[in-house]
Formats: structure tokens, sequence, C-alpha cells
């Protein structure tokens, strides 16, 4: 399978976007630590009482952007997987799978750091373009199969 340098390719980049929504998730958990802010009571006992069970603004930036991310790499590992069967350019789509972990890079340091706006918008945006033009081409290619 890995045979396919497409494929490669498209693995490559999405092994480092799921290394980087892990990043996130214990981004989020040290960011809960240092605020003793505790989404169990459980955990806020443990860690000084549960008034530390509590919503932190800190933190739900943090988890926004972890959400954020489920919501919009695991669309690209499907898109990505089905678009590399379909023998596209290499240099094509290292470009659309390039541009789309820049983006979600550029994305998570914007909430991370509330960049101010557009910043976070733009990266969005951008990331969708290779989501959708790769969506086209497995439709357009598998089109007449439905």
């Amino acid at each position: 399978m890995l045979l396919n340098t497409v494929f490669s390719c498209f693995v490559f980049y999405s092994v480092l976007l799921v290394l980087k929504m892990y990043i996130i998730a214990i981004i989020t958990g040290q960011m809960r630590l240092r605020k003793k802010a505790f989404a169990n009571p459980e955990d806020s006992l443990r860690h000084g009482g549960l008034d530390h069970f509590r919503k932190d603004p800190d933190v739900e930036r943090c988890r926004r952007a972890h959400r954020n991310d489920m919501e919009n790499i695991l669309p690209f590992l499907f898109l990505g997987a089905v678009y590399s069967l379909i023998s596209p350019s290499l240099s094509v789509a290292r470009c659309h799978f390039l541009v789309f972990f820049v983006s979600r890079l550029v994305h998570s340091m914007a909430y991370l750091c509330a960049l101010p706006a557009p910043t976070r918008s733009l990266a969005y945006v951008v990331a969708q373009v290779p989501c959708v033009s790769m969506a086209v081409q497995v439709l357009m290619v598998v089109a007449s199969y439905a």
C-alpha cells in the first residue's frame, strides 16, 4: 500500500496532523493543571477541592481548538485517503496535503495564542480549499458508478 507515492505522502501529513491533535490535547491538560480548572469533580478533589470543578476561559479556548481539529482533520483523513486512490498527480496531491497541514497549524496557533481576527478564519478557509478540491475530484471519478 505504501508503494503508492501519493498515499505515502498523505500518510506523512496525516500522521503529523494526528500528532498535532495529541499536542493540543496535552496543552489542554496542562492548562487545566495550571489554571486548576477541572471538568470532573474527582479530578478537582485530587487537586485542591471542589472549588476547582469549574470552567476557565483559557482551558475552554484550548478545548475549542481541539474540537475544531477533530471537526476538520477527521474529514481530511477520509478525503485524503480516498483521493489517494484515484491516482492524482503526486505534486498536486502534495500541494493539497501541505496547504491543509500548514493552514491547520496556523489555525491552531491563532486559536491558542488568540491572534487577531481574521487570522483564524483565513486559516480555516484556506484549509477548506484542498478538501473541497479533493472531494470534487473524487466525486467526478466515481459519479459514473452511482
